[in-house]
């Protein structure tokens, strides 16, 4: 496989999960009552946010970009379903602590399958409710 093949196949992928994000994106929206928990992967990170869109404002974060959650995981940025279990964890902690209860999931256009699906789990486990 050529490496311009690669590229573009790459490129095509990432498109048809932004047009997918921008589909989901207009049927939900996050509000001060129930605001929207919303899941960014990279290849190294996990990102999970809790956001009031009519403010504009994030409620709680956790991503393992954080020195506590890399300790935790054993000193490496570890992008795996036991950072997405930690990551979904500490969130729901989080939110939970600011008086947030319910909550719209966003999966950011990835399929609800592994690390997104341990992620929510892991979120519902500690209170969340979606």
């Amino acid at each position: 496989m050529s490496t311009l093949y690669k590229d573009k196949k790459c490129r095509e992928k990432r498109a048809r999960r932004e047009r997918a994000h921008q589909r989901l994106r207009q049927r939900v929206e996050g509000t001060p009552a129930r605001p929207r928990l919303s899941v960014f992967k990279s290849s190294r990170h996990l990102y999970a946010q809790v956001i009031n869109d009519l403010g504009g404002h994030t409620l709680a974060a956790a991503s393992t970009l954080e020195a506590g959650i890399r300790e935790s995981l054993g000193g490496a940025a570890a992008c795996n379903l036991a950072a997405a279990k930690l990551i979904g964890e500490l969130v729901a902690e989080r939110a939970l602590a600011k008086g947030i209860t319910a909550v719209v999931f966003d999966r950011g256009g990835y399929r609800y399958h592994g690390r997104v699906k341990q992620l929510a789990e892991a979120a519902r486990a500690k209170g969340l409710q979606f």
